[in-house]
């Protein structure tokens, strides 16, 4: 560790920050902290007791990344005048170009220094798109308003993700909005020449692979870091083989290119330095014009502390100069650390100095050392003794095949040499991806809820192609010769073969959050195991196990779901503008109602937010909830079942519940993969009465003479009682005014404790007679927050109010939940949930 010497600062810096999160410091007890610790940290010195100078030193690296966070902290953010949702006037300058992606175009507004917004045009058939410049003054009108995170547990912050480029609003009009370029310019001249170079190549990208939209999309995404035209289907291989790295723009970007042009200049007889310094002007100038990404930003400055290190002719150490880039970057932005590109930009290039480099340096390099010049036996005493056991060994291999084949012993031996360098390359390329999964297997839980287990072979074939296809892809971009571009659009070809070949063989199972105790145990795990093989003690086989044992027990993850036995559960996920409800039985059964989605508002291109994936399954992940025993589908409405495909891959349901299905739909796609996969599809109608999981079901809609159209209507809806113990809950789906007046004048209605209000309040649902005969207790609304619809509609809830039924909103609380245990009822929001995942962990262990 010592070779390393500032390990334990950063550490310390982090630890500091860290902990800035968890609770309240001021300003002047930190410094004096800091100071006094460093001060111990000299007396300790002076007295000559080592470990005391390093805890000192330690603790104050501690008080000083406290104290950074303090000082860095983000402003709060910008107000501007005008109520939410209100059309305003907007001007400001253009500081990011538009990108246009298929019925859309999209571009950043500054309006003030440091207070931005996300502008979206939506762009009708036959209008022209708008070109704007960077630098330009701009004035029009737009619909003002502010990002919302998805109010569930293990949402993504997008609030914090859009705050951190100082982007506080989201401005939307229609491209036929009169937009003003008003005189002057704005901006930087530097950045001007830098939008200039971008937009250049984003050009010659399309005019290159005019017509191949696939080609386009993932080009610009792989070579300037533009993922605005990506199809979330194109990727889908990469992400699931665990190679989705390969794609975006990343650190590996920067080794290949300045690797490339060192290379050039070197042949050239461009003496070192300079080349050098050439290759970091480039990496620098790659930097801008990808977008100023954080992993090549970070990428570009540790190439420019290598070459400093070169300059100082001192011997580069992996760690060393990691972290010397981590405390730069974490003492300029201390949030970055709570970023998963910083955690795992650093854990994989950690990875790697910690673990992958020492052991291929003892356990294949040497060897593959001692397969060079075979023929010269006098290079076999200069050798370990296993080593030249090898060499002799390889020796007797190629003559034993020259007798036989009677081939000149000199071309064996070359063929031996190279075979030999190949299979040694292999198992490292294995051991280093073997490494990086074990190490990263913590975050990437947490963050994606995947491990896969095909990135060990997937990677050694994709990253290679990716390496190969970011020069070849440049020079198609400087050349403009077309078959160069072939050659690049082989390469992504054969990289989208070999991903997607991969996928056949990958588990569909993801992974759910790991306890806390199993995260700590990996980790010291993977701590433990660094000091043992750098410091090569014979800890490093005990080390070894319980890093593979604590990496085997998350990957099986045999962790019951977080579910109350003896207890109704009724959860309403916050999926905005669209239902997705969870209900769990007193005997553990677990049935999903409704997947999310958007209203299709006939657009042609899908979002790439799915919300099945991306807000319904990570909040089930929390509770560890890896299977569901149901899915049930109320009707066809895009907003219902926009996320089913993923739901059902992800939770792999044993029954699939649905009232009448919609022949043109989503839902109706995603019952056919489903029978096609084993799971029973039952079609449920009124009159149904069982018994599931402890509690009573009913079916009450739709009726069994109701016939199915083309397109989904409202009521399709599938409606179900759920009754346990004294309490009973009405889930209506979308159902309008005449299955109410059906379901009064069949007498299937009654008084019920919990309501989920149909079409999420609107106006064509909850009549008077419906509430009379209901009389519910809570009313729950699953709406978005500012829809266009402006549901809930204000007699809707007029008429909640007059019926003495407490409502409660998605838009407003987020997540909902109700438990029954047949007597008592209890009612949970998103932010008692939070309070309860924030004390319970440190109550159990």
């Amino acid at each position: 560790m010592f070779r390393e010497p500032l390990i334990i600062p950063v550490a310390g810096l982090a630890t500091g920050i860290v902990l800035s999160s968890l609770t309240v410091f001021y300003k002047p007890e930190l410094a004096i902290a800091a100071v006094l610790f460093c001060a111990l940290a000299l007396v300790s010195r002076w007295r000559r007791s080592r470990p005391f100078v390093i805890i000192n030193l330690a603790l104050a690296f501690v008080s000083l990344g406290a104290l950074t966070a303090v000082l860095r902290a983000p402003p709060p953010a910008p107000q501007l005048e005008g109520s939410e949702g209100e059309i305003l006037l907007l001007s400001g300058c253009v500081v990011q170009p538009p990108v246009l992606s298929a019925d859309r175009e999209q571009f950043v507004l500054e309006l003030e220094p440091g207070a931005r917004a996300n502008v979206s045009l939506t762009v009708h058939e036959g209008d022209q798109p708008i070109r704007l410049l960077y630098g330009q003054r701009v004035e029009f009108d737009a619909k003002l308003r502010r990002p919302r995170n998805f109010g569930n547990p293990g949402a993504f912050d997008y609030v914090r993700y859009l705050a951190r480029q100082q982007v506080y609003w989201t401005a939307s009009a229609s491209s036929s909005t009169p937009i003003r370029v008003l005189d002057g310019r704005c901006g930087s001249r530097v950045q001007a020449v830098v939008f200039g170079l971008r937009t250049a190549a984003l050009e010659r990208i399309e005019r290159l692979y005019a017509g191949d939209d696939y080609a386009i999309a993932m080009l610009e995404a792989i070579l300037i870091g533009e993922p605005g035209k990506l199809e979330k289907v194109w990727t889908d291989h990469f992400r699931r083989t665990g190679t989705f790295h390969a794609l975006v723009i990343s650190g590996m970007h920067i080794i290949v290119l300045a690797g490339t042009v060192l290379f050039l200049l070197r042949v050239c007889m461009v003496p070192e330095m300079i080349a050098l310094l050439i290759a970091a002007l480039g990496a620098w100038l790659y930097a801008a014009v990808s977008g100023w990404s954080a992993p090549v930003v970070r990428a570009a400055g540790g190439f420019s502390l290598f070459l400093i290190g070169r300059y100082m002719f001192r011997r580069g150490r992996t760690l060393n100069l990691l972290a010397a880039i981590a405390l730069l970057y974490l003492a300029w932005d201390p949030g970055q650390l709570f970023d998963a590109s910083f955690q795992l930009s650093f854990l994989c290039v950690a990875s790697i100095g910690a673990f992958a480099s020492p052991l291929t340096e003892r356990a294949l390099r040497r060897y593959r050392d001692s397969g060079r010049q075979l023929s010269e036996i006098s290079r076999d005493f200069g050798l370990e003794p296993d080593a030249a056991e090898f060499r002799v060994e390889l020796r007797l291999l190629a003559e034993t095949v020259a007798a036989w084949t009677r081939v000149p012993l000199k071309w064996i031996m070359t063929a031996v040499q190279f075979g030999m360098r190949l299979l040694l390359w292999a198992a490292e390329m294995v051991l280093l991806s073997a490494v990086i999964q074990i190490a990263l297997a913590l975050p990437m839980a947490l963050y994606f809820h995947r491990i896969s287990l095909t990135g060990l072979t997937a990677n050694m074939i994709v990253v290679p192609l990716m390496n190969l296809l970011v020069p070849v892809g440049f020079a198609a971009l400087f050349t403009g010769w077309a078959p160069i571009a072939a050659l690049t659009r082989l390469l992504l070809t054969m990289s989208e073969y070999a991903a997607g070949w991969h996928v056949q063989f990958e588990p569909a199972r993801r992974i759910p959050d790991p306890p806390v105790w199993l995260a700590l145990a990996l980790t010291a795990a993977l701590i433990w195991l660094a000091v043992a093989v750098r410091s090569r003690t014979r800890w490093i086989y005990p080390a070894l196990l319980c890093a593979l044992g604590s990496f085997a027990i998350m990957l099986w993850a045999p962790f019951p779901a977080e579910v109350a036995r003896g207890t109704l559960e009724l959860t309403v996920i916050d999926v905005g503008q669209g239902d997705g409800l969870m209900l769990t039985t007193p005997e553990g059964k677990i049935l999903l109602i409704d997947a999310g989605g958007f209203p299709a508002f006939g657009r042609k291109k899908k979002p790439n937010l799915d919300i099945g994936e991306d807000v319904i399954s990570p909040y089930l992940w929390t509770r560890r909830i890896q299977h569901a025993d149901v899915i049930a589908t109320t009707h066809a409405h895009e907003d219902h079942v926009g996320g089913l495909k993923a739901l059902i891959a992800n939770f792999h349901p044993s029954e699939i519940w649905t009232g009448t299905v919609a022949a043109e739909s989503v839902e109706s796609e995603a019952l056919d993969t489903a029978r096609k996969s084993g799971i029973r599809v039952l079609a449920r109608k009124m009159g149904e009465a069982f018994d599931f999981g402890g509690a009573q079901f009913e079916v009450l809609a739709p009726a069994a003479d109701h016939e199915s159209t083309p397109r989904a209507l409202n009521n399709d809806s599938l409606t179900l009682r759920v009754r346990f113990g004294e309490h009973s809950f009405l889930l209506t789906g979308d159902i309008e005014w005449p299955v109410e007046g059906m379901l009064l004048d069949s007498r299937l209605l009654g008084k019920t404790t919990v309501l989920k209000v149909a079409h999420h309040g609107s106006k064509t649902s909850s009549t008077d007679a419906f509430l009379d005969a209901t009389q519910p207790q809570f009313a729950l609304i699953s709406a978005g927050y500012g829809n266009l619809f402006h549901h809930p509609h204000p007699d809707v809830l007029d008429r909640l109010e007059q019926h003495h039924a407490r409502v409660l909103r998605t838009d407003q609380l987020g997540l909902i939940t109700i438990r029954s245990d047949g007597h008592r009822l209890t009612v949970d929001t998103l932010a008692d949930y939070e309070r309860l995942r924030f004390t319970e962990p440190f109550q159990a262990w």
